[in-house]
């Protein structure tokens, strides 16, 4: 496919504009939704305390639902079980409305 007059890589010499470059970064990286998530992982660690916050990480928020990893199968059973909600609902208070619909708990696995 041949760039047109319009492409900013041809009018300038097919050096690539810096926004460009950052924008194909982020997205290949999957460091843009990451970004866009960091006021929603916030909340949650902030919820939830330092020390839980080192066992139950955030690890993808997608249309309401955030998707948390947890270290131990206690701290799982804990979570879905008894805590969760509790956490979601402070989560969201903390956000100022309602964007965390739903928590699901993984069990991390170990590599």
């Amino acid at each position: 496919m041949t760039a047109g007059a319009n492409d900013p890589e041809r009018r300038r010499g097919g050096i690539t504009p810096m926004q460009v470059a950052l924008g194909r970064f982020l997205k290949d990286t999957g460091l843009r939704s990451r970004l866009r998530n960091v006021a929603i992982f916030k909340a949650w660690r902030d919820a939830i305390g330092i020390v839980l916050a080192q066992r139950a990480r955030p690890v993808s928020f997608d249309n309401g639902v955030l998707e948390v990893s947890v270290l131990s199968s206690a701290h799982l059973q804990e979570l879905t079980a008894f805590t969760g909600e509790q956490y979601r609902i402070k989560a969201n208070r903390k956000l100022g409305s309602e964007r965390i619909r739903k928590v699901v708990f993984r069990l991390e696995r170990s590599t």
